[in-house]
């Protein structure tokens, strides 16, 4: 399927994603509700979270530019010495941010 450069496109293609966006959070919310939460399956919930957070870091600690490299070991320094994931974050993005600025 391809959309008209213009800005009916536009306006279609934002709607599509939206309303895929949408129907993958109301998806899951809806088969989630039919599904008992036992200790498996929290086991399961919160090991997919960690490897979702592996699988968009890895590729960047391995193609990315040094920017990106720097950037993680800055934000793993700060949650290592801080415990909170914001001042983590902004200082992978500060560092990132000074290192491509040079």
């Amino acid at each position: 399927m391809t959309l008209p450069a213009t800005l009916a496109g536009a306006i279609a293609a934002i709607v599509i994603m939206a309303l895929v966006t949408y129907l993958t959070r109301a998806g899951g919310v809806f088969i989630m509700s039919r599904v008992p939460i036992g200790p498996r399956v929290e086991r399961f919930i919160n090991a997919m979270a960690g490897s979702v957070l592996v699988a968009v870091i890895t590729p960047m600690a391995v193609y990315g530019d040094w920017g990106a490299r720097m950037a993680l070991v800055a934000t793993l320094l700060v949650m290592l010495a801080l415990q909170k994931p914001l001042p983590a974050i902004t200082a992978g993005i500060v560092t990132a941010a000074l290192w491509r600025m040079l």
